[in-house]
């Protein structure tokens, strides 16, 4: 492969700054749009990849370099017009991330005369090889019956990859004593606590002729305008949100990052998954800047009360903050003339609030533990992975999903923020969406397609181990249990409970809350897979203190709400 290689970059790979980019002269950038026309996708998801893709043209050319972008339904229409007057053109391009997809381009391209070389994909930060290294032999069987050969668990290749980059490490031990401090993550806010305000890009000339397109040429679906869209379309704009997630969000986001609250889509969360999913954030730059805003403004862990200072980004860093009384040298919560008295709201107004250890390693852990974890277990478990279907589970996902019509609060709510912004957090996403999708037994590539088609962060890679694997237990390959839980749950991390109508204490008879009889229905119609399973024995023990009416009546409340959800009635 020659030097000269044209360095092919494709939709998620949108980076200026990859090292795979080198003294590159030639970029080719495809916008191919026959994925689009196949099924409905999120307006806003459409919007943002290709006006990501233009703006990016547009850098990559201020930048010097020579870029051609072309304009098909498919890629190999775009080769077709890119090859036809070069014959043997050598393109270099990093391997994608979906499975199958580098050597199907290699092929294309091989058609055509030319020549593809794969590289790594730098926009992750642990290789192929460094997970052979950890895990073992390459590849991760799973049977036509959902079970794996060999299970994965994340908790151990997070730890791995900590002590391998030193992320919050302090020699050879985590920094505080602890690898995981999620007990602490678990509140929900206060009353009258506010969330930091959602950082907005306005849509510029080229996002808006982008959507109005996007809106012309597509079928869509959910919120088709662009009074909601705020996502950044560029570097400079993921970096800004970046840094407002870790001045502003950071601080509380991990004490809430497990609640949810009505008419609140957004609560700390860091909105950078779209951006970094994209390649406009390197997953290394987001980590080391969190790592930094804990080492200039860190707090024991869980020492911050969001409640008590208010909005995260106003207010005074004082040493209640922190819970302590020590001085200036030993704790980072007091003002900058050392003094031992707190920093008054006067004077220091524009501080930013503390980090707490619980925060930043929470942080930290979704994106080298977690979203690393699973683009390596989607890599080795592909294609059986996507059809995996343990439990047996073959309902078509109801309406609700679609239209947001429904008077279970929880699914509302979590589904009108799709349908607004193509974006619900990740508990909305595994313990409201997926799990009301699991009890109720829609088949797990059914709402695998959903999570895709709907969110502006989803691509195969990231929906199939996060919504057949973990989501719908369709194997078992990264989770020993089925994270399926009843309205319980739902009423300790949300305030959706309490305006909703149907009864969350209750479990059979009209009125009642639909996930109490869907979840003992759940355990019981799945006994035989479920109850010897890592960590279920409890759930069993409850179970198995139900009589025989109790069952009885659970199976028909559980029988009438997937009728009426079926219908679109719940």
């Amino acid at each position: 492969m020659s030097d000269d290689a044209v360095r092919w970059l494709l939709g998620d790979q949108l980076n200026p700054d990859l090292d795979a980019l080198g003294d590159a002269d030639e970029v080719l950038l495809i916008e191919a749009h026959g994925f689009a026309d196949r099924k409905p996708y999120h307006a806003h998801k459409l919007t943002l990849v290709f006006s990501a893709m233009r703006h990016f043209r547009e850098e990559l050319r201020e930048r010097g370099h020579d870029v051609t972008y072309l304009r098909a339904d498919s890629f190999g229409e775009g080769l077709d017009e890119f090859l036809a007057d070069r014959p043997g053109a050598d393109l270099r391009l990093m391997r994608p991330a979906s499975h199958g997809a580098g050597d199907r381009l290699r092929e294309l391209v091989a058609a055509r005369g030319g020549s593809l070389e794969l590289v790594d994909n730098e926009l992750f930060w642990t290789t192929p090889d460094d997970w052979r290294e950890w895990a073992g032999e390459e590849g991760t069987a799973i049977g036509d019956d959902g079970t794996a050969a060999r299970t994965v668990r994340q908790e151990h290749w997070y730890r791995h990859v900590r002590r391998e980059t030193g992320v919050l490490m302090d020699g050879d031990e985590p920094v505080g004593g602890e690898w995981n401090y999620d007990d602490l993550n678990r509140e929900t806010p206060p009353d009258g606590w506010e969330p930091p305000e959602r950082p907005r890009f306005d849509p510029d000339e080229l996002t808006r002729e982008t959507h109005a397109w996007v809106t012309d040429r597509f079928d869509t679906w959910g919120d088709d305008s662009l009074d909601r869209f705020a996502w950044p379309v560029t570097r400079e704009e993921a970096r800004e949100a970046l840094d407002r997630f870790v001045r502003d969000g950071l601080p509380a986001f991990g004490r809430y990052q497990d609640a949810m609250v009505g008419g609140e889509p957004f609560l700390s969360h860091s909105l950078l998954s779209p951006a970094i999913n994209l390649g406009l954030l390197d997953p290394r730059e987001v980590v080391r800047a969190v790592e930094a805003a804990y080492e200039e403004r860190g707090a024991e862990p869980g020492a911050y009360e969001p409640a008590e200072r208010g909005e995260t980004d106003a207010g005074a860093t004082s040493l209640d903050d922190f819970g302590g009384d020590g001085d200036g040298d030993d704790d980072p919560g007091a003002n900058d003339a050392g003094d031992d008295e707190p920093a008054t709201d006067d004077s220091a107004s524009d501080d930013p609030a503390p980090v707490p250890l619980n925060a930043a390693e929470g942080f930290v852990r979704q994106v080298i533990g977690w979203r690393e974890f699973v683009r390596h277990v989607y890599r080795e478990a592909m294609p059986e992975l996507a059809a995996a279907n343990r439990l047996d589970q073959d309902r078509d996902l109801p309406p609700a999903y679609w239209d947001g019509d429904t008077d279970m609060q929880c699914l509302a709510e979590a589904v009108g923020h799709v349908r607004e912004y193509g974006y619900a957090h990740h508990i909305e996403r595994l313990m409201v969406l997926s799990n009301v999708a699991l009890l109720y037994g829609a088949d797990p590539a059914d709402v695998n397609e959903w999570f895709h088609l709907g969110f502006v962060d989803a691509y195969h890679w990231v929906t199939t181990p996060n919504v057949v694997a973990m989501g719908s237990f369709g194997t078992d390959v990264l989770s020993s249990k089925p994270y399926a839980a009843s309205g319980s749950y739902v009423n300790r991390m949300s305030d959706h409970c309490a305006d909703c109508r149907y009864a969350v204490s209750r479990t059979t008879g009209e009125g009642a809350c639909p996930l109490n009889a869907l979840y003992w229905d759940f355990l019981k119609e799945n006994e035989e897979t479920l109850r010897g399973t890592g960590r279920m024995g409890l759930m069993y023990s409850h179970l198995d203190d139900k009589g025989d009416s109790e069952l009885a009546a659970i199976r028909e409340r559980a029988t009438a709400v997937r009728e009426l959800a079926a219908e679109g009635e719940l």
